[in-house]
């Protein structure tokens, strides 16, 4: 008889090497070994864009990598736990403050969340860091800044924060209707896509380099995020110069240009399918933006897609019932809406 374990073993390492080119990088080079079949010369200005994109953004992403870990290695985490204590109006603007703050990825909110509704938060207040918390943290901010501008990201921020509201009181007023009537699910799942790890418990060790556990928590959060964020945002630099070459400027102006509510209806609705996530959805804007989308478009295109993105959601449809993410989504959609109209008219 032959013998397999060899060959079964062999096959091993390139299995593992064809799993790290699945996802982000797989896309990226897939786009690229399109565009040098298809059209050649385009390859190497298509290289050269997503290069100097990349380069361009560096200080943002190194601050962004560096600000989260430190917030993770020192348990300032442990902090939004006090967003959820005391008066419930209280709460719900404290949840939609740290929300749109906290560097919880939309996984890693899924057990945090769990364990607050188990043990009787008030739904109008996790409802508002729901809906704040996948538009906007310290990395993002950093990158949106770096590449729509300082006003876009203060202003998407305003957004997040001012929808955690909407969705927050909104809950909390309807609290007594049918929709949010026992709103959990009989077997919550409280699981995470990203490799979840407990926080730290207790006070903020801000000097954390002084622990072992800490200071690697501190280098596990900087590689994970560092590289989370270059396999993205590659990608997204990438589709942006293949958008700019390739799709007509006539035909996105004509679609999410001109005014009124009609484009930042669209920009909301085309939002979700449209979104890869917060940080490679930066770029794909700018590329809209450079193409004719008008600002109010983008913001309503940035606010629900964020909410209703794959991770995001799935983070509320693991732990409540169909109509309570329902609930979800329509507070996301009209607070997309309304950030859109008011950013238009300032913008």
């Amino acid at each position: 008889m032959a013998d397999l374990t060899q060959n079964t073993a062999a096959l091993h390492p390139a299995r593992r090497w064809l799993q790290k080119f699945r996802g982000a990088w797989g896309a990226t080079l897939l786009l690229l070994a399109l565009v040098a079949l298809v059209d050649w010369p385009q390859f190497g200005p298509t290289v050269i864009f997503a290069a100097q994109a990349l380069l361009g953004t560096a200080p943002f992403i190194l601050f962004a990598v560096l600000a989260v870990a430190y917030l993770k290695a020192s348990g300032a985490e442990t902090l939004l736990a006090k967003a959820f204590e005391g008066n419930t109006a209280r709460m719900i603007v404290m949840a939609a403050l740290l929300g749109g703050l906290s560097p919880f990825c939309s996984c890693q909110v899924i057990p945090f969340i769990a364990a607050l509704l188990a043990v009787g938060a008030p739904l109008g207040a996790v409802m508002a860091f729901w809906l704040a918390s996948p538009l906007m943290d310290p990395a993002m901010f950093a990158i949106t800044s770096g590449t729509l501008g300082f006003e876009f990201a203060l202003a998407k921020t305003l957004a997040a924060v001012g929808l955690g509201l909407l969705g927050g009181f909104g809950t909390w007023a309807l609290a007594r209707s049918p929709i949010f009537a026992e709103p959990l699910r009989e077997r919550p799942a409280v699981g995470g896509c990203c490799g979840v790890k407990k926080p730290f418990s207790g006070a903020p060790v801000w000097k954390f380099w002084t622990q072992d556990a800490r200071r690697d928590t501190f280098r596990e959060a900087a590689l994970d995020n560092g590289l989370f964020l270059l396999k993205w945002l590659t990608l997204a630099y990438v589709i942006e110069a293949l958008m700019l070459h390739y799709v007509p400027a006539e035909w996105i102006a004509g679609l999410l240009g001109g005014t009124g509510l009609g484009p930042i209806l669209l920009g909301a609705l085309v939002g979700a399918p449209a979104y890869l996530n917060g940080y490679a959805a930066v770029p794909l804007v700018d590329a809209l933006l450079a193409q004719g989308m008008t600002q109010g478009a983008a913001m309503s295109f940035v606010i629900a897609g964020g909410v209703s993105c794959i991770p995001a959601a799935i983070a509320v449809w693991a732990l409540v019932k169909p109509r309570v993410f329902a609930a979800y989504l329509g507070f996301a959609i009209t607070g997309a809406m309304l950030a859109g109209v008011i950013w238009q008219a300032v913008a």
